[in-house]
């Protein structure tokens, strides 16, 4: 088997900016991990040379995501394992076809998690997956997005040559930082096989604060993103506003008394929330997530609103035709994507000119035949 070059036999271990082996994991590749990687390898060929598409699936979770999958599948599931560890470093470096879940109760284990807060949609999602989706959680405004974690990146490109990005240092400014550039990517430039992400500790202490009504509920939302208390969430569902703060037991217990919360409830909400669980979800209308400026003022559109990210994520499910929704988001300083829907076929919104030159170079430079899930973001990239 052909190991991935900058791997330590093979198990996903990325180079540090200066070339030289990041602080790495010698244990072998075997059995199924072995075979797994062999037979990505063996899919990738035969699609090389038949130019025919690849669909990369590794959960599953988030095929309603994006636009329709197209060509053979490339199952990732199988090339899995937690390569390497370091609580005291910050830093863990996964196989892409690692369950979020698994990877969560490692973190777990040492007081440890990824500060992005990453839905999952299902116990099935992949690492992989969760990267190339590149979607973040209510804690996202103040733990930061996936990218901002993203260290290094082992791909495969469409000519099914292993490479490395990044490495697993804080401070990684070498080159072009194409590990980010995975992340939201949808699987279009490369196949990951393992990521190096930096983690956070575990807040002490959590505690979600709640109010009732509609009245001033925007300028309260403003007004708490300005304070120096530990807020790590915040939304409104149009009929209670719920503020989440995470921190040490002092400073949540000084907060919360300064803020004089109706009530207290329980943090179960914003997994609900991430995960798409409340009934605010369990919907058949299209769903909107407009990204727009925290302190923009209601948008004028028709349909049933949840604002998460203290006012920067909107969720709308709305009939509204798409050139409305998308207008009104870049009016707010935004954009609009269409979510969950049947039977659309562009979600995202288009790039301009410029922007659709580079994504088509990178493209090209990945992935000269272009197989990797051909048009799961644009039509023709």
């Amino acid at each position: 088997m052909a190991v991935p070059r900058g791997e330590k036999n093979g198990v996903g271990v990325l180079n540090s900016p200066n070339g030289k082996h990041a602080a790495g994991c010698a244990r072998s590749l075997r059995g199924d991990v072995e075979g797994a990687y062999e037979k990505i390898v063996a899919v990738i060929s035969k699609a090389r040379e038949s130019s025919g598409p690849l669909n990369i699936v590794g959960g599953g979770t988030k095929a309603f995501y994006g636009r329709p999958a197209v060509g053979v599948p490339l199952e990732t599931g199988g090339y899995s394992g937690i390569a390497e560890y370091e609580p005291a470093e910050l830093v863990i470096t996964v196989r892409a076809g690692t369950s979020l879940q698994s990877v969560e109760q490692t973190l777990a284990a040492e007081n440890q998690m990824l500060a992005f807060e990453p839905p999952s949609f299902g116990a099935e999602c992949t690492i992989g997956g969760m990267v190339a989706a590149g979607l973040s959680g209510p804690r996202r405004p103040y733990g930061g997005a996936v990218r901002d974690a993203m260290l290094g990146v082992t791909i495969m490109t469409g000519s099914a040559e292993p490479l490395n990005f990044g490495g697993q240092v804080m401070k990684n400014v070498a080159g072009y930082d194409v590990s980010r550039l995975m992340t939201g990517a949808m699987g279009t430039l490369g196949l990951l096989l393992a990521v190096s992400l930096r983690v956070a500790p575990r807040p002490q202490s959590e505690s979600t604060l709640v109010w009732a009504g509609t009245a001033g509920v925007r300028e309260r939302m403003i007004d708490i993103a300005r304070r120096p208390w530990p807020v790590s969430a915040m939304s409104f569902d149009g009929e209670f506003l719920r503020v989440r703060l995470s921190g040490h037991t002092g400073a949540v217990r000084e907060a919360q008394l300064a803020l004089a919360p109706d009530t207290t409830v329980s943090n179960t909400y914003w997994r609900e929330l991430k995960d798409q669980t409340l009934p605010f979800f369990q919907s058949n209308e299209p769903l909107w997530r407009l990204v727009v400026l925290p302190a923009a003022t209601p948008l004028q559109l028709e349909g049933d609103w949840l604002w998460d990210w203290g006012g920067a994520c909107r969720w709308l499910k709305s009939g509204e035709p798409a050139a409305r929704i998308r207008t009104a988001a870049q009016a707010a300083g935004g954009h609009a994507t269409l979510f969950r829907a049947d039977g659309d076929d562009a979600p995202f919104t288009e790039l301009d000119r410029v922007k659709l030159r580079v994504h088509r170079r990178l493209k090209k430079a990945l992935d000269p035949q272009g197989i990797f899930n051909p048009g799961r973001l644009y039509t023709d990239l």
